[in-house]
């Protein structure tokens, strides 16, 4: 079964302006959502801020944990909260904090959480990349082609040149560089990895349902008329695809949709911008809560006096009013759809990484996109774009919601261990190693196969290069 770009989102209109403006409102930031709803306020005048009491677009329903036990509704985290908020049933919110996030630093203070860390779109489609199932060799030829990856999502380079510039270190032939880059064009966003726009454009439509109209001679367009599309216009199009004028229209429309620069929307954050949490993971009675953040839905409401005065307008004016009183349904339906995929995709993280937040890094279990979208029914790129610069308050700090996924190796006892879990394991043994007689690669691997983790070798040196630790020649310490 093909899987749904989202629910909530995919509905009987397949991008439409209300579900383009609900997938983007889906990847943005705390932050940024702020600013776009003030700017739909500031422009709309039908849209209004929500007064206290007043139900908001993520009011709608209730949050409910993955336990099936029902919270208070959303709208109960408001900003106005104090610290016995989160005392909960005798279990104070800081119960299981270690040193590293004591409640007296900023992880406990106002709405401005921390500095973010500015995501490239290079870093986007790495953090994918590492977390697929690539063979060491296979990923080696995958940053190759990341690297070559322009701003604006597109593979401007020669295949062949891609493969020579990967000898003598990886002998890989066309089909090899090929097969690599039908995988990356897969990740999100869709359309990334493409030679031009026609092949940006075919990726975006294979991604849709195959029910969605005009998709199959929008697929037509892309192939071969695209270039001379703006030169024969519609009559032209129906004579070359010989369809009807009615089809030509609907093909067109969807092209006109989809993102000719895909990668775009991956542009560094501005210097100095902060994040606030988007959900809050608290412990209560021995089982894990979740809920929104106060402030990561924006409480908007639609102005009811403009309403009504559109049956009293003139007609131009009734048109006006009516055109921005469906862009308010819009942006509130938006929001809706933005917390419910938001709190869906938290609770299926909490369910898999329980133990994360309960012991850490070593405890982090293999997890993806793809086992993510599978078991919440959604599109890959849903999943990303839902966790995509998103921020979670646990008893271990605010961290990204991308730190509950890693990518696994086997154990060879029918379990796997997550290269994070793995990652930490390697530093507490150098962090207890001998200094006068640190331990080597080979050493370090030897004894996590005798814990039960089998690793290779240049695995291990793999893994600690990039924990930064020097190789075990540089941390001799005499005396």
């Amino acid at each position: 079964m093909k899987p749904r770009l989202s629910p909530g989102l995919h509905q009987q209109l397949i991008l439409t302006p209300q579900l383009r403006q609900a997938i983007r409102l889906l990847q943005l930031s705390t932050v940024e959502l702020e600013a776009e709803v003030a700017e739909a306020v500031a422009s709309n005048p039908l849209l209004d801020w929500a007064e206290e009491g007043e139900p908001g677009p993520a009011d709608a329903h209730e949050v409910r944990d993955a336990d099936g036990i029902q919270e208070a509704p959303v709208r109960e985290h408001t900003e106005e909260r104090s610290d016995e908020h989160w005392d909960r049933e005798g279990e104070p919110w800081q119960e299981r904090i270690g040193p590293a996030s004591d409640p007296g630093d900023d992880d406990f203070g106002g709405a401005g959480e921390r500095a973010a860390s500015a995501e490239t779109l290079r870093d986007h489609l790495l953090w994918q990349l590492h977390l697929g199932h690539f063979s060491q060799r296979d990923q080696g030829i995958g940053v190759a082609l990341v690297d070559a990856i322009d701003e604006d999502g597109y593979l401007r380079d020669d295949l062949e040149a891609i493969a020579a510039g990967l000898r003598p270190e990886i002998d890989a032939g066309l089909d090899d560089v090929l097969q690599v880059l039908h995988r990356i064009q897969q990740f999100d966003p869709v359309g990334v990895g493409a030679r031009d726009l026609g092949e940006c454009l075919r990726l975006q439509l294979r991604a849709l349902a195959e029910d969605t109209p005009g998709r199959e001679l929008a697929m037509a367009v892309t192939a071969g008329v695209l270039a001379r599309l703006p030169r024969i216009g519609i009559d032209g199009l129906c004579q070359e695809l010989d369809c009807t004028r009615d089809q030509a229209e609907a093909a067109v429309h969807l092209l006109r949709s989809l993102d000719p620069r895909p990668g775009a929307q991956h542009g560094e954050l501005a210097a100095g911008t902060y994040v606030i949490p988007d959900c809050v993971i608290w412990r209560q009675q021995g089982l894990w809560r979740v809920a929104l953040a106060a402030g990561a839905t924006p409480r908007i409401t639609i102005q009811r006096d403009y309403e009504q005065m559109i049956r009293h307008a003139a007609a131009s004016d009734a048109d006006y009013l009516r055109g921005r009183l469906q862009e308010a349904r819009w942006l509130l339906k938006g929001l809706e759809a933005r917390a419910d995929t938001l709190l869906r995709v938290v609770r299926c993280l909490v369910r898999e990484q329980a133990g994360f937040l309960e012991f850490g890094d070593q405890a982090l279990h293999p997890l993806t996109l793809r086992t993510v979208a599978a078991e919440l029914g959604l599109h890959e790129s849903t999943v990303s774009r839902a966790i995509a610069r998103k921020y979670v308050r646990t008893p271990r700090g605010t961290i990204p919601l991308r730190d509950f996924f890693a990518s696994g190796i086997d154990t060879g006892n029918g379990g796997s261990a997550s290269s994070t879990a793995i990652q930490d394991m390697i530093r507490k043994l150098v962090e207890a190693e001998d200094p006068r007689k640190p331990l080597s690669d080979a050493r370090l691997a030897d004894t996590l196969k005798s814990g039960g983790v089998p690793v290779a070798r240049r695995t291990v040196a793999k893994y600690r290069e990039a924990l930064q630790i020097p190789a075990s020649h540089e941390r001799v310490r005499i005396g």
